[in-house]
């Protein structure tokens, strides 16, 4: 089966044909860099993470490029209230985003550029606008350029909404407006705002609006036509609505698919800052693992929403080290070259992590089988094949992208404990073969009382960590 994905635009899962055979265009939107991140906004580039590495394991060469929003309202709002230039504020949060796409195994985009440094690019596509007859630029002298909605028929089709249904579009100051629904595509300088937050344009001094952003770089890096443009589901209106109709106001096709990952929600509601509800990465790491923070965001479906606890992430991280436990019982064998056919299904169906993991799931429970019967050849094979799926969600333990915190220092304990609990194994058999019995039974409840299970297999005892102890 070939890859089929959800298209927002159609409502419906749509094979997936690339513009250029063998080649994926991907274009993502990232954060607007106004504060640290949250597990809500890391999800999108887990989700997008995982499409992107399964585009390349069914052969295709990819360009993907995630967008950064150096420059909006909020970023000017927020430095002001902190007192330090705006710009300062955009790098340090942006450094914080970067340090937690890393943390949780995100592989760097092909290219992240920043709305600031396409200035040139988004006056080009503004004038193009205008020239077309599809964006004006204030009467009011203001120096701001709006998208003239009634003019382009087919605004609304994204999201398969009517204009006269919509809200008024709240980005800009409606005095200049034709129509309260037009949206900015040029915001002049407000003496309010600091000098350095502001570039030359036809229309005066000024900053670009939110939307044109995306339309200009997308067509920079990836063409005018492209293929999968992705986003949270939020974005869909005004956002990616605004973009798919400037830029095909502006005479080019711009995406062929929408894809959109749902929320991570606390209490029902999406995780945002003006909830007060949203939880930092780094200090969701102090309770688990990285890995584990992946697992649970990948074992979940990019379209469902996920209800954030605790309880439900502690869960998943101790169902990630009932799989990390099984891989070294069986010695961690490098990974297959081959994908399970179930596998490989799931993930062409619409990227079904759910279903791809309870392949995993399936695997390490056959495998644990055959190690309890002393096969250790045929547990090895399973782990061969579990290590190729988790690779592919970028799950691997033993990825050198998760540092010592999966495989490095967990080796080297590992190494440690082995000597230490061999001896006392010894002790133990000595004692069994003494018919000792209450102390080789005193000896066992010591090393369990470690958190150490034992295994009385027909080539001798093993052990490993009890689930929840890695």
């Amino acid at each position: 089966m070939a890859l089929r994905i959800y298209d927002t635009a159609r409502r419906d899962v749509v094979d997936f044909v690339p513009l250029v055979e063998g080649q994926a265009g991907v274009y993502v939107c990232g954060l607007t860099v106004q504060s640290e991140p949250h597990v809500g906004h890391i999800r999108s580039g887990v989700n997008f993470d995982v499409l992107r590495r399964w585009l390349e394991v069914s052969g295709y060469a990819v360009t993907f490029i995630r967008n950064t929003t150096d420059i909006d309202d909020k970023i000017l709002t927020k430095s002001a209230e902190q007192g330090r230039p705006w710009f300062n504020l955009a790098y340090d949060m942006h450094r914080e985003l970067t340090r937690a796409y890393a943390a949780l195994n995100v592989l760097p985009p092909t290219y992240e550029p920043a709305a600031t440094g396409h200035i040139p690019e988004m006056v080009e596509l503004i004038e193009l606008l205008i020239a077309r007859g599809h964006a004006y630029a204030a009467p009011d002298g203001s120096g701001d350029v709006y998208f003239d909605v009634r003019s382009w028929q087919a605004y609304g089709e994204l999201t398969h909404q009517k204009v006269a249904d919509m809200e008024a579009a709240a980005d800009a100051d409606p005095r200049g407006k034709r129509d309260p629904r037009d949206f900015a595509l040029w915001k002049g300088r407000k003496d309010s705002e600091p000098e350095t937050a502001s570039w030359p344009s036809p229309w005066g001094r000024g900053r670009p609006g939110w939307h044109i952003e995306c339309s200009a770089m997308a067509g920079k890096y990836l063409g005018t036509a492209f293929d999968i443009h992705g986003g949270g589901v939020d974005l869909r209106f005004p956002h990616h609505e605004n973009e798919q109709a400037q830029s095909r106001a502006a005479g080019h096709d711009f995406a062929t698919y929408w894809m959109h990952n749902a929320w991570i929600t606390t209490a029902g509601e999406k995780m945002s800052k003006s909830l007060g509800n949203s939880l930092l990465v780094p200090s969701v790491l102090e309770r688990v693992r990285p890995i584990e923070l992946r697992f649970y965001m990948v074992a979940a479906h990019y379209r469902s929403n996920v209800e954030f606890s605790f309880e439900a992430l502690e869960e998943a991280a101790v169902g990630f080290q009932r799989i990390e436990h099984f891989l070294g019982r069986a010695g961690n064998p490098a990974a297959s070259d081959e994908l399970r056919a179930g596998f490989v299904d799931a993930m062409d169906d619409d990227l079904g992590t759910p279903a791809a993991v309870a392949v995993i799931y399936d695997a390490v429970r056959d495998g644990n089988k055959l190690l309890a019967e002393g096969d250790a050849t045929g547990a090895s094979s399973i782990a061969a094949d579990v290590r190729a799926m988790l690779d592919v969600l970028g799950l691997d333990p033993a990825d050198s992208a998760w540092g010592s915190t999966a495989s490095g220092t967990t080796d080297k304990l590992t190494a440690a404990v082995d000597v230490l609990v061999a001896g006392l194994l010894d002790q133990r058999q000595a004692a069994r073969a003494a018919k000792d019995f209450a102390a080789a039974d005193e000896i066992r409840d010591r090393i369990k009382s470690a958190g150490i299970e034992i295994e009385d297999t027909p080539n001798g005892p093993k052990w490993s960590l009890e689930a929840g102890n890695l």
